[in-house]
């Protein structure tokens, strides 16, 4: 790191010597496009994002769709134009395939001396120059630092932890405003709990972004396993046999399904009842903020949810004020929203930790009391009447919680909920199943419209 003792004035020339400097080196590699280098014919469906002119594509695509070997061609043409490549992916049997592609393409250029190879970190470079291609394992940002590149291509990005991107793949593509090529699979439910993201869909809601962008700066590919001419028809058909019909459409036909079949809610039903005013006449008569934090010492973010209760008897979901952050964090943020709203009730669940809960939130100036509640049943049997309640028409989405709702969508019985999801179940709970309408007549007229 820079001193920041150094003037301002030296800064910006050692800034301009590095960058002649890597002027220089990759000018010195202009060579590299001779190098006999046995590159693949891409197929077409990889032909469209190698010909793309954009600063960043992203490309869905199903298992066995040509991807890898796609991006290592793009990947083997850039070093052949002098560029320095990094190519990150979770695991090592997925660095492995990418590098079998690379050296086979390579290997009468390293036969001949003009690429020099180091199989221990995965790296094939042009001598004396910048020039070179990397493979690396990266499940997380940590994985992924001490590099820079001119082309970062980051395959498998719905399994990596949304930081490795955003707080250390951009900026290594600043200085020679680089490119980025983000490659993912739509996740299923067996990737979902595998992934070490905050938000396991963050990679669908990218390729969303992209596809909305209209600078150019921007595109989206997408294709299916069957797209690719050089896999066995035959053995793809006894792979997909043995899938459920979820899987194929997620892992064969890269179809990014918002839905899990199974799920408790849609989101078609939560738009159906999603709300910007309360009804003419409707005013709020309890609000409960429901805190449920992580059960495990991983930092999972603390789920903090705001519902009130209507003069109609139905359910308002007012907030959702999650965060990741220590005790002390979650437990003002907890209590800031309990004033906020002029809340009747802060509740916590009594058998996930809540006498931790409730000591922490007592050191919080102004901390209400906290309502400890016993949860005697299973989280499918505590969830279904509330689920029930939304199909009956009776709760409604005060304006829009991607985060949450993503939670509602994706969860089925088996898989561990979700904090966003347990906090709104433990909300609605009290106030449409336990408390009943014990009116709160200072919330009486709030939010009227």
């Amino acid at each position: 790191m820079l001193n920041s003792t150094i003037p301002t004035s030296d800064l910006l020339t050692l800034i301009a010597v590095e960058r002649e400097r890597r002027r220089r080196a990759r000018a010195k590699a202009g060579g590299a496009a001779l190098l006999p280098l046995a590159i693949r014919t891409p197929g077409p469906q990889q032909e469209g994002f190698l010909t793309s002119t954009a600063k960043r594509k992203c490309i869905r695509a199903g298992r066995r769709g040509g991807k890898t070997v796609g991006v290592a061609i793009l990947a083997l043409r850039a070093l052949q134009a002098g560029r320095r490549v990094l190519y990150a992916t979770p695991t090592q049997e997925q660095v492995d395939r990418f590098w079998t592609e690379c050296k086979i393409a390579c290997a009468a250029a390293l036969d001949g001396g003009h690429l020099l190879k180091n199989e221990t970190r995965h790296l094939i470079e042009v001598p004396h120059s910048d020039a070179r291609i990397r493979a690396k394992t990266a499940w997380d940002a940590d994985t992924l630092r001490g590099d820079y590149a001119d082309l970062l291509i980051l395959d498998e990005f719905q399994l990596m932890h949304e930081d490795t991107w955003a707080l250390v793949g951009a900026p290594m593509l600043l200085d020679n405003d680089g490119d980025a090529v983000f490659i993912y699979t739509p996740p299923s439910r067996r990737s979902l709990e595998r992934s070490r993201a905050r938000d396991p869909r963050h990679a669908a809601k990218l390729y969303k972004r992209a596809e909305q962008d209209t600078s150019g700066r921007w595109a989206v590919f997408h294709f299916a396993s069957h797209a690719n001419p050089f896999i066995s028809e035959a053995a793809l058909g006894e792979i997909t046999g043995d899938m459920t019909d979820l899987a194929y459409r997620q892992e064969i036909l890269a179809s990014d399904e918002e839905d899990m079949p199974g799920a408790l809610w849609t989101r078609a039903l939560i738009d159906q009842t999603r709300v910007t005013a309360l009804p003419p006449g409707v005013s709020l008569a309890r609000i409960v903020v429901a805190v449920d934090p992580s059960a495990t010492s991983g930092g999972d973010a603390c789920g903090i949810v705001v519902a009130g209760l209507g003069t109609d008897n139905h359910g308002y979901v007012l907030e959702d004020n999650t965060m990741q952050g220590s005790p002390a964090a979650w437990a003002s943020e907890a209590v800031a929203a309990y004033h906020r709203h002029r809340a009747d009730r802060l509740i916590a669940e009594s058998n996930n930790g809540g006498e931790m809960v409730s000591t922490t939130i007592s050191t919080v100036y102004g901390a209400p009391p906290v309502t400890l509640i016993h949860a005697s049943r299973g989280k499918l049997t505590r969830a279904e009447p509330i689920a029930a309640r939304y199909e009956q028409l009776s709760v409604h989405h005060f304006g829009t919680f991607p985060d949450l709702e993503d939670e509602m969508v994706q969860w089925v019985v088996g898989m561990d909920s979700p904090n966003r999801m347990d906090a709104l179940v433990w909300c609605l709970t009290e106030l449409l199943l336990n408390g009943g309408p014990a009116f709160n007549v200072n919330y009486i007229g709030r939010l009227r419209r």
